[in-house]
């Protein structure tokens, strides 16, 4: 961790993770212990299939590790029911991927004040602030346009924004620009930097794009089911 940042946000506790294939234990991580600083900013590099995704799943609490332990912002992750982590993750955490996964039927307004309204924000601040993140990411005025309506990159910004307005500690970004052409992966890579450094947030990243690493405080990379940590 590096010496200025203190504050640990995220630990793995020798997190192992087994798949079953044919009767028998498939181990994608191995033994993961680690620790991520508040705002810092993580990548996550390792081949196809080498469980960047399944650790990121595991750190945004979708799914469990067979053995070991994660905290989030002290808070055990083993110990809440599949409502508490549900809870967790809507308060504390926010996803980018690689597919936007917005709403199609929702306006990109809308599709900002979904989170906020899951978490019974009033309903005349939620529509400021989501305003207020269209802004921040250069899509002013287009509050009404739906995701078809959109450009590629535009929907990634819309992305970014819904990730981040409810003010999560951590974001968790599964290849957000694997979909993109470069110009507009770099656009949109400058931007989430921008915006979690701006906010204070914790990004863990997953990524193949190598002008990715460069924005990183560590690079964490996946071999074997084995974390290496290295800075850029």
């Amino acid at each position: 961790m590096p010496p200025h940042q203190t504050t640990v946000h995220v630990r793995l506790q020798s997190v192992s993770k087994d798949y079953d294939e044919h009767g028998q234990p498939h181990p994608v991580l191995r033994e993961v212990t680690a620790e991520i600083a508040r705002g810092e900013l993580i990548v996550l590099v390792g081949r196809s299939g080498s469980g960047k995704s399944t650790l990121l799943n595991i750190i945004g609490g979708l799914d469990r590790p067979t053995r070991g332990e994660i905290t989030i912002a002290g808070q055990p992750l083993s110990g809440l029911s599949e409502d508490g982590l549900a809870r967790l993750r809507r308060r504390e955490i926010g996803f980018v991927f690689q597919f936007f996964n917005l709403v199609p039927t929702l306006t990109a307004l809308e599709n900002l004040l979904l989170p906020l309204d899951l978490l019974g924000v009033d309903r005349a601040e939620a529509r400021q602030r989501a305003e207020d993140w269209l802004a921040a990411v250069g899509l002013a005025g287009r509050g009404g346009s739906f995701p078809e309506e959109l450009s590629g990159g535009e929907q990634q910004r819309v992305a970014l924004a819904r990730a981040l307005i409810h003010r999560p500690g951590l974001v968790i970004a599964d290849e957000p620009t694997g979909n993109l052409d470069l110009e507009t992966a770099q656009q949109v890579l400058r931007l989430l930097d921008d915006l979690c450094r701006r906010e204070g947030t914790t990004l863990v990243m997953a990524t193949h794009s190598p002008e990715v690493v460069g924005v990183a405080d560590r690079v964490f990379s996946i071999h074997e089911g084995r974390l290496e940590i290295s800075t850029p």
